[in-house]
């Protein structure tokens, strides 16, 4: 090939390699997002299970909860006596799953965010379901483990029936990412 052809194909080839790398996340990020996916689910399994041991596992002693509001809970000891309820899940009642989920290139930070489903079981409450958006920051710990480090959500707004049947029919229980994992 003369100087002048490899030249013209210099800018084609540097496209073609710029638009792979641009549209292909990196494996690492990935997995990371595909094991965050798995770890929201199980922390939402957690509170369905009424089992605080289990929810304490997925949260880092450092960790903040409504970390978007004006007063947020700060701490492991605090998060678990301030959603002690929804644990019980005899007065309130949560659900939820991620939607979205990326991760940091090193694996070591994840943001998910997805559809939270509250539920008021006392006979007649007004409204008996609220639904809305939550978002987390999961930190890697020490141990290797995905922990919540910044947790968050909107105030939702009043739910119907037909909007409880769109929340747990959107529930995906594997990660979107899957197929791009080798």
């Amino acid at each position: 090939m003369s100087r002048q052809a490899g030249l013209l194909l210099l800018p084609l080839w540097i496209a073609c390699a710029s638009a792979a790398f641009a549209a292909t996340p990196p494996p690492a990020a990935d997995k990371s997002a595909c094991e965050v996916w798995q770890r929201e689910l199980s922390f939402a399994q957690s509170v369905q299970r009424h089992d605080p041991a289990a929810f304490a596992e997925h949260v880092m002693a450092d960790a903040i909860f409504d970390a978007n509001t004006p007063q947020p809970t700060s701490g492991l000891a605090a998060v678990r006596q301030h959603w002690a309820e929804f644990i019980a899940g005899k007065t309130q009642r949560v659900d939820w799953y991620p939607q979205q989920v990326v991760a940091s290139g090193d694996g070591t930070l994840a943001y998910s965010s997805g559809a939270y489903l509250f539920e008021n079981p006392a006979p007649g409450a007004k409204p008996r379901y609220v639904i809305g958006r939550f978002a987390t920051v999961w930190r890697r710990a020490g141990d290797g483990a995905w922990r919540v480090a910044f947790d968050g959500g909107d105030a939702g707004k009043p739910a119907n029936d037909a909007d409880v049947v769109a929340f747990h029919a959107g529930r995906q229980l594997h990660c979107p990412a899957t197929a791009s994992i080798n």
